[in-house]
């Protein structure tokens, strides 16, 4: 390890460690997740494109990392990583090999025994910033704003792909999405169509829709957001998740906002508005739906109990939903998940 500094972009800097090989300057936008484990499926998680993940919990590496059976995707999307504690020595049934070997092995750049704690508060306060993980000195018009890039178009599946042999079949829009989505619907009887975030599905024959999770600002997806308007004069069942839920929003004519320092982690608290009941949710975003801008034929049914950002709509008549947060956990709660058996009765 050598001396390393983590740099925003207004000009606080955290000092840390490096290992030896990054000889390079990594920028991306610092933002921070408040789960206690799951680094591997955050760190494969696609919605995390551009992005410079800091833990919050103190530890990270104990358990190692297991074979890419159980990864999110088929690599680490995270531009960076910023960690208090790196566990040299790992222990669990399932690891293959150790944290700092795998980043190393996805060239992703790493900063440890970083004022983690300092540095969230700094985030909260000021809100998500631009940064460098760098032994150099960086200079201001460097660093880049990933959010003006179609991150969307960089994570997607290029190619399509079909799943199980149901009776049912939903076309399954694929802007960055998890394995675990995948999972969780295949546990019904149904024909899956994975598409990429362009692909044109609106004139074939389909029972359903459902939009993924993805990275970046929603309002570059024109293409998908333009595809979807087509699909919707159908009135098929709809389900979006994250990104989808924002994409299904555009499509209304409602409009999105960035967040502060937006939802990231596994203990989320959101409350169904229908029934009053409260669920702690996965979470991985840094966009929201704006809720006065939602047509009067739509309702708002999650809500985020700690800001009251929108976390669920839905149309008052046709089967059109979406949610912000992470049904299909992976990781996190995996109480929100009957949202997926929801989604299949209405086919």
């Amino acid at each position: 390890m050598v001396p390393s500094r983590l740099v925003l972009h207004n000009g606080e800097v955290y000092e840390g460690l490096s290992p030896a090989w990054q000889h390079e300057s990594f920028f991306g936008e610092v933002v921070f997740t408040t789960g206690m484990t799951g680094y591997v499926e955050s760190l494969t998680d696609p919605s995390y494109a551009g992005q410079i993940l800091t833990f919050t919990f103190p530890l990270i590496g104990n358990y190692g990392v297991p074979n890419n059976t159980l990864w999110e995707s088929k690599k680490i999307h995270a531009r960076g990583v910023v960690i208090e504690e790196l566990s040299t020595f790992y222990s669990h049934f399932h690891a293959k090999q150790s944290f700092l070997d795998w980043l190393r092995e996805q060239n992703v750049p790493l900063i440890c025994c970083v004022d983690t704690r300092a540095l969230t508060k700094s985030l909260r306060i000021e809100g998500v910033a631009l940064g460098a993980i760098t032994q150099k000195k960086v200079l201001p018009e460097t660093f880049e704003d990933p959010n003006q890039l179609h991150l969307v178009a960089e994570v997607s599946q290029p190619q399509i792909q079909e799943y199980g042999k149901g009776k049912k079949k939903i076309i399954a829009v694929d802007c960055g999405m998890k394995e675990n989505i995948v999972r969780c619907l295949m546990q019904f009887p149904l024909t899956i169509k994975r598409v990429p975030y362009n692909y044109d599905y609106s004139q074939e024959d389909f029972d359903g829709i459902f939009i993924s999770n993805g990275p970046g600002d929603p309002v570059m997806c024109k293409e998908t957001i333009a595809i979807l308007q087509r699909a919707m004069k159908k009135n098929k069942p709809i389900f979006g998740i994250c990104l989808g839920a924002q994409l299904l929003a555009l499509s209304i004519g409602a409009k999105t906002c960035k967040l502060p320092f937006g939802h990231r982690g596994q203990n989320q608290p959101c409350q169904e508005l229908k029934t009053g009941r409260c669920w702690l949710t996965s979470q991985n975003h840094g966009y929201a739906i704006v809720e006065s801008t939602l047509p009067k034929d739509w309702t708002v049914t999650f809500r985020h109990l700690n800001d009251l950002s929108v976390e669920g709509i839905a149309h008052t008549s046709l089967p059109f939903f979406a949610v912000q947060f992470h049904p299909e956990a992976s990781p996190g709660p995996v109480d929100t998940m009957y949202l997926f058996e929801q989604f299949y009765k209405l086919l």
